[in-house]
This record gives structure tokens, sequence and C-alpha cells, in this order.
């Protein structure tokens, strides 16, 4: 297996927010207590909720799968072979490191794996409709969906992926400066030929899965009551739904997980990102993760076993992610500030804190899980089924504080530029610009009032 990482540093930061605002209850019933965990070590994204025998059992099931590398078909390990043969990891915690979101860059400054270049081509009339319809935009001809960087034994990978950074620099309302690093992005040493003169290269680094199972679980109504597609109440935030074909349902369903809201629930972005990450075929993309132009690929051998991720072991890893606590809130004085402020500044009207679930259960993600315009800066050229170009999904903002530690580093925003809270504040625009300048006008101690409450989350 050849791993390629190359990348001309001048700095990165990712995840993809800007604030968040909380609220906690005093009391919790036994029921949601099993929501949360006051673990603050690196497992505490980690922790299981209370189960019976047979639910703790797929539980460990699905973290098996979830965390154990696949290996390249064929294999005597035929549970996990089927690997590639184009990836670029070969585990799900090569990404999510201790379920965390992932980092831009190994602690040696070489490009992490977590990481990827998503690559589409603009729409065309010749292009057929039924491929736009359920992919949510044209993938680039020769290599795909996703640049793959690693690949099988006698499989040439496709490509490396380049990043280097501009710095931009500013000052707040009072006077102390900041600095921000604008990324741009090259993808060389390809095997399989040039790209489309049009490509269009987004980056996306892996997002955390802190209550995957309790966002699946808040009603489709709770999240469309909060759509204002026209910007009706004049307040400058304007959300909306992203409508999306779901492969397991075979339908149009509302999207609600992955930077741009493209999955419809917690199995389609597993199976996703089994497939373009790992190279996985599965019932919901049965097909192997090649292009017609990539012969070795389609060439390679295969495993015995109709799917490498049968439906059995997905569901599995579905359910594990699924059943994950929460994080506890560390709230203190300052983080009561700072909830004061993140509300003053209007950034609930995005990152809203409170929802209750399908199951009566009260939850505080700090996301309305609808597309939001964030403006030029941030716009990444790659639209996905309803989302444009600037628009991403609101980011949960809950179990932000504890990320550094469980990562190994803090990058944020959907591509790792930001380097701080500050910084991930800092770029957003569009429907955030007016947040941002208040933001920028507060006072130094109001600021870290502000940032000790994500810390808290």
């Amino acid at each position: 297996m050849k791993q390629n990482y190359k990348i001309h540093f001048s700095l990165f930061t990712a995840t993809a927010l800007l604030f968040l605002g909380c609220s906690c209850e005093s009391e919790k019933s036994s029921n949601t207590q099993n929501m949360y965990t006051n673990d603050t070590t690196k497992k505490a994204f980690s922790q299981m909720q209370k189960l019976n025998n047979e639910d703790e059992d797929m539980f460990m099931l699905g973290r098996s799968f979830f965390s154990v590398p696949w290996v390249e078909a064929p294999s005597a390990t035929t549970a996990r072979d089927g690997l590639g043969p184009l990836f670029n990891a070969n585990t799900c915690k090569n990404c999510h490191p201790n379920n965390a979101a992932g980092v831009a860059f190994n602690k040696d400054a070489t490009l992490n794996r977590s990481l990827v270049l998503r690559l589409s081509i603009p729409h065309a009339e010749n292009i057929c409709n039924d491929i736009i319809s359920k992919t949510g935009f044209v993938p680039e001809p020769t290599y795909g969906v996703q640049l793959a960087t690693n690949a099988n034994v006698k499989v040439p990978f496709e490509g490396e992926l380049n990043v280097s950074y501009n710095s931009l620099k500013g000052n707040y309302v009072d006077g102390e400066p900041y600095e921000l690093r604008a990324p741009a992005y090259t993808a060389t040493n390809l095997h399989y030929g040039a790209m489309s003169e049009n490509v269009n290269m987004a980056p996306r680094l892996a997002l955390s899965l802190v209550g995957l199972g309790f966002l699946e679980n808040i009603s489709e109504k709770d999240i469309l009551k909060n759509e204002d597609s026209n910007d009706a109440d004049k307040d400058g935030i304007s959300g909306r739904a992203n409508w999306v074909y779901s492969p397991e349902h075979q339908k149009i369903m509302l999207g609600r997980f992955a930077y741009k809201a493209t999955a419809v629930d917690v199995k389609h972005q597993a199976a996703n990102a089994a497939h373009n990450d790992m190279g996985l075929s599965n019932p919901l993309y049965p097909q192997e993760n090649c292009t017609q132009f990539e012969k070795e690929c389609l060439d390679a051998p295969r495993g015995v076993d109709a799917f490498d991720l049968p439906m059995q072991r997905l569901d599995a890893i579905s359910f594990y992610l699924k059943s994950l606590q929460i994080p506890e809130q560390r709230v203190n004085e300052n983080f009561l500030e700072g909830e004061k402020i993140f509300k003053s500044l209007g950034c609930v009207k995005c990152h809203v804190d409170t929802f209750v679930t399908n199951k009566g259960v009260t939850i505080h993600p700090y996301t309305d899980l609808l597309l939001h315009d964030m403006g030029k800066d941030l716009d990444d050229g790659h639209v996905d089924f309803q989302a444009t170009s600037s628009e991403f999904r609101t980011t949960p903002l809950w179990g932000l504080g504890l990320r550094e530690k469980l990562s190994g580093a803090l990058f944020l925003l959907h591509d790792g530029r930001a380097r701080s809270f500050e910084e991930a504040i800092l770029w957003h625009g569009g429907e955030a610009h007016n947040a941002k300048e208040s933001f920028k006008a507060l006072n130094k101690q109001s600021r870290k009032y502000l940032v000790d409450f994500l810390k808290g989350l």
C-alpha cells in the first residue's frame, strides 16, 4: 500500500463552524442522563449509551468494523477484505481519530489523509440528468468523485494533493491584529492523465461524529420550520433545506449530514464514506470506485462476497455511530457570559441551540441542519444537489471544546484553514457577515468569554 502526502506548507485549520450557544437543563431524567458522558479524556466521544445485551453486541460489532483496518482482496481475512483498489484511508478511525474531526496536517507537516479532495465539473447539456439527480453533481470524468491518494499493490494511485497558503491580515475594532491563511489547492503526479480543464477541486476535512443518532431523530417538521429561503423576516438569514437522493430508499429526501447536507441519515453518510474513502462496495454504492479510464483499478482482484461491506456490517457501523454518548457541557462563569454574547451576536439564528427529538429528548446541538450562504471567501466552487457553491450546512457545535484534545490538533471549517475559534468566526461571510462584524467590534475580554463558551461545549 503506497501512501502519498505532499504539501507546500504555509498553514491551515479546519472544521466548519463559527460560534455557538448553549443552554443546560439542571435536571435530567435517567433516560436523558444516558445521553451524556462527563468523560473529558481522549475517549470522550467513544462512550456507549446504556444498551441491552443484544444492542451492546451490535455496538461492539460496529465499533470493530469502524476501527480495524481493511485489507486488499482476496485475503484470508474475508470479513475485512475488499479495500480499494483506490482509496484514501484503510480504516474509518484514520480520518476520525477518537471519533473526533480530522486534522489537515500531521505533526511532521505532511498532509493528513483525513483531508480529501472532492472533484466535479460544471453541469452541461450533454450530461445525463439521471447522473446529476442521483449524485448531486457531475464527477470529474477520469478521476471520479474524489482524488484517491493511495492504492492497492499493482494499481497506481490517482494523484497527490498539494496545499499552499496566502496570508490575510486584519485588525479587530480595538486595534488588535489577526492573521488568516487562505488556501489554494492543486493535484499533481496524476497517474491516469490530465484532469478536465474546468475541474473544480473542493477540499473536505472529516467531521466530528458527536450526536449523530440524535440529529437523525430530529423531525423533518422541526428542521423545516427554521427555513426562510427568501428571508421573509429580513434578518439577513435565509436557511434552506437540501433535498437529496437516498440510494437506500431510492427517492428524494431531506439531507441533514455532511458539509452540504447531502446525506439523509447516518447509514447514507457511512456508506458514502466507505465507498469514496476506502473503496468498499456496499448495498448503497454497489459499483467499484473506478472510472472507465482506470484500467488497473477495474482489473484488480475482488473479494468473494457480493459486497465488500454487506448490509449487516453497514448497519452495525451505523448503529455504533448512533449509540455514542454526548459530552456534558463544562459550564463556568465565563461560559455563561460567553453564551450571552453568542446569543447577542445572533449566532443562534443558524447555530440553533435546542431541539426536541422524535423520542422526546431535549438536545443542544447548535445547528439548524440547513444550508446557509457563507460568502465568497468560503465559496469552494462545488455545487451539490440544491446546495450552491457558497452554501454549507450549519455544523453542530456540541463537543467542540474537546476536539483539539481528541483530534490532536485544532483545524476548523470545511477545509481546515482556521487555526482557532477566532479564525473560524473571522472567515464567515454571507449570511454570517453581520455577526462576524459584531464579533470584531467586541473588546478583548468579551471575545475571550465567547471563546470560553465554545470551549465548554
